[in-house]
């Protein structure tokens, strides 16, 4: 799990988009939003915060020359909370959370580069505005590898 993340990041020779999903009013469906914000864009690693509508972002994303596209967002694993993995978009089962309009398994077929999932299990996906402090913990992992 973590070590196709800090593999994808030491290939420097390759532009990492990193796109942020989920809706911050809901807990830790959040929290691919709260990465997306806390990554420090370089040469190689660039961002964009879509929050709960990612298919109004399709052509904006396949207009940015990136080479690997990476979807954040909290996934249902049936894992711990603050679990994470990412994963080639193909082997992600087919869902949709209720803040999602569309799973991002089928969004991810619209993109013309590679497509990863970088999901993180939540604890609690309901109303309000507040992370998780176990799914926080995950967030600052996940930044100290993508930030390095």
């Amino acid at each position: 799990m973590i070590e196709n993340l800090k593999n994808l990041i030491t290939q420097t020779d390759k532009i990492k988009l990193f796109v942020g999903v989920g809706n911050v009013l809901k807990s830790d469906d959040g929290i691919g939003v709260y990465i997306s914000n806390g990554i420090k864009e370089s040469r190689s690693i660039q961002k964009l915060t879509v929050e709960v509508s990612i298919e109004n972002y399709l052509g904006k994303i396949n207009s940015i020359n990136s080479d690997v596209l990476v979807l954040v967002d909290c996934v249902e694993f049936g894992k711990q909370p603050g679990y994470y993995e990412m994963l080639p978009a193909e082997k992600v089962k087919d869902f949709t959370f209720n803040t999602h309009n569309i799973s991002l398994k089928r969004i991810s077929e619209l993109f013309k580069m590679p497509v990863y999932i970088l999901g993180i299990q939540p604890e609690s996906i309901e109303f309000g505005e507040e992370i998780s402090e176990i799914v926080m913990e995950t967030a600052h992992k996940i930044l100290n590898i993508i930030n390095q």
